[in-house]
């Protein structure tokens, strides 16, 4: 975090988890070693039949037939968070923003404060204004484990 003058900036990194059932693969490069800082996330799907006990009623992705999953579950994180498999952080991003911004008037803060969505296209960036004539901007990253 940084202090200037009557602006506060914080900067937080946010390490996403594949959910049950699928699994996060970082993409080597050509020489077969994994890349640098913008590397490709590839997101699979994966056999959870012997960690169903823990997990309740889950159901596997790749050995229940289709018509026992609830419609589209099996390709709900792969359509909203992914492009072509991949996971893509203008989509997460995205997600994020209308994550926190739904949640924001439901805090009491949001009766003193205003929420502004910065513009940002591989990370959220949210500016809040109206507490002490200070500005307060926070950027969230996105990485994977």
């Amino acid at each position: 975090w940084t202090v200037q003058e009557n602006n506060i900036t914080y900067q937080l990194f946010v390490c996403l988890q594949p959910p049950p059932g699928h699994s996060f693969t970082l993409e080597m490069d050509t020489t077969g070693q994994l890349p640098g800082r913008s590397s490709r996330v590839h997101v699979a799907l994966e056999c959870i039949c012997s960690s169903r006990q823990l997990l309740g009623e889950s159901l596997c992705f790749l050995h229940h037939p289709d018509n026992k999953l609830p419609r589209d579950q099996s390709s709900c994180l792969l359509r909203t968070l992914c492009t072509d498999s991949y996971l893509d952080l203008e989509k997460v991003a995205c997600w994020a923003q209308m994550v926190v911004s739904t949640a924001w008037p439901l805090l009491p803060e949001s009766q003193h404060c205003q929420l502004k969505v910065l513009p940002s296209s591989q990370s959220c960036k949210f500016q809040l204004t109206g507490m002490a004539e200070m500005n307060i901007c926070t950027e969230i990253r996105f990485g994977v484990k």
